[in-house]
């Protein structure tokens, strides 16, 4: 079993920054890829980011360019660091954990966070 705490969200204008943090809990976590999705209200919860055991790194074509996840083994932790956001980057922000590879698929994730806000004001 994994634990997964997201934190970081808030209210930020356009053109701001926000970093999302992920802790994790459980079973060894540099075993796991790890994905940032979100949702927003009435869409499908959509990939964003996604991190591998070895540190490769995929991002949606939405956020190429603005957002950049990382990860501190030694701290069980991933971030997401979300640059020149924008209304439309508003949403629930969910960590995600999978063994092996990365998936751009949240049905293949099995591991969640609670979620986290973030909301992007024109």
């Amino acid at each position: 079993q994994v634990q997964l705490v997201e934190s970081g969200g808030g209210l930020v204008q356009a053109g701001g920054s926000l970093r999302l943090s992920c802790a994790t809990s459980g079973r060894t976590f540099n075993n796991y890829a790890m994905g940032w999705f979100r949702q927003a209200p009435g869409k499908e919860r959509v990939f964003v980011a996604g991190i591998s055991r070895n540190n490769s790194t995929y991002y949606g074509d939405y956020v190429k360019g603005r957002f950049t996840i990382s990860r501190d083994n030694a701290k069980n932790t991933v971030h997401l660091q979300m640059n020149s956001l924008k209304p439309e980057d508003t949403a629930v922000y969910y960590c995600a954990a999978r063994l092996a590879y990365i998936s751009l698929s949240y049905a293949t994730y099995e591991y969640w966070g609670q979620g986290t806000q973030v909301t992007v004001s024109s």
